[in-house]
């Protein structure tokens, strides 16, 4: 952590080249979604109250006092959210020293770092509203809509420091992928609600729920069918034109192997009562799909010259049969 501020002084001095922003921007993508999946920790395991006086945590700023985990397990997702504050703020000032870098990088970048900061009182707000669902829910999909849009600016990364190319699909692809991350959002708005409606709203039984979890589960799985068809449809044309998609598929393939994962995991815990540890996985598999996903849309409107690369070994020649 001190040689991350240490870079935060020289930054503010120095010119910055596109593999210096390009790592910055990935280490701030990977701190949000360690929050992404720690916050679910504190969730799961009731530790939202853990640190009930914030901004403090027991009688100091650090839980020395705990008689629990609960105020360890909160405090530690409090000094992650931290990291992700600092890298991200890394990854603006870098955008700012970077020659070449398209203005609307540099603001989406700039977003992304004031989003980050912005769950400070936000997180003040959700403990003292007694982690009011809606403000636990707020908190989380926050998280969730910084990470796309640092995962956007890393992909601009890459086109800036390996080359553009026109899109490799057509417009009507490329609007399929659009209602891929529309599917995708209601999805995870409507998982948000059912982790609320559920077991696990936070700190104890006694924290309000907004609905049943019969009633939002039914709409989250018919949001989850809708994505699949979509996303069906994406793999069909890329597996079609693989001749000049073919890394474009092979990204495909891999969050198809995630979403099978994922629907595993999905009826299991619900068959099971919804232990916590497995809400847990559910949880932690489903920021990828949400990153994956931004990632494979992302790449079908702005592609790199990496996307144009033709696949090699086994793969490139199972892929290239017909």
């Amino acid at each position: 952590m001190n040689g991350a501020l240490g870079k935060l002084g020289d930054l503010r001095r120095r010119e910055v080249s596109i593999v210096g922003y390009r790592r910055s921007i990935y280490a701030a993508v990977f701190w949000l979604y360690l929050v992404v999946a720690t916050g679910a920790i504190v969730r799961l395991t009731g530790s939202g109250m853990g640190c009930d006086n914030w901004p403090r945590c027991g009688q100091l700023p650090v839980p020395t006092e705990a008689k629990t985990w609960h105020p360890i397990i909160e405090f530690s997702n409090r000094m992650l959210a931290l990291g992700a504050i600092i890298f991200s703020i890394i990854a603006w000032l870098a955008a700012r020293r970077t020659k070449g870098l398209p203005r609307w990088v540099v603001r989406s970048t700039g977003l992304v770092a004031l989003g980050t900061v912005a769950q400070i009182p936000l997180g003040g707000i959700t403990v003292l509203t007694g982690l009011h669902p809606v403000a636990v829910m707020s908190h989380f999909l926050l998280t969730l809509i910084l990470l796309a849009v640092a995962i956007h600016v890393a992909l601009e990364s890459r086109r800036q420091e390996h080359g553009a190319v026109p899109p490799l699909v057509p417009l009507l692809v490329r609007r399929l992928g659009l209602l891929l991350s529309l599917a995708a959002t209601v999805l995870f708005v409507t998982g948000a609600i059912s982790t609320a409606s559920g077991p696990h709203p936070g700190a104890s039984n006694d924290v309000r729920r907004l609905f049943t979890v019969e009633g939002t589960v039914y709409i989250h799985v018919r949001a989850t069918a809708v994505y699949g068809v979509v996303f069906a449809g994406l793999i069909v044309f890329l597996f079609l034109r693989r001749a000049t998609t073919a890394r474009l598929l092979l990204s495909s393939l891999g969050l198809l192997v995630l979403l099978g994962g994922q629907m595993a995991v999905g009826e299991v815990q619900y068959r099971e009562g919804l232990p916590w540890w497995q809400v847990l996985i559910h949880v932690a598999i489903a920021g990828l799909i949400w990153a994956w996903t931004s990632w494979l849309v992302g790449s079908l409107w702005r592609p790199s010259t990496l996307e144009t690369r033709p696949l090699t070994g086994p793969l490139g020649r199972l892929l290239a049969r017909r």
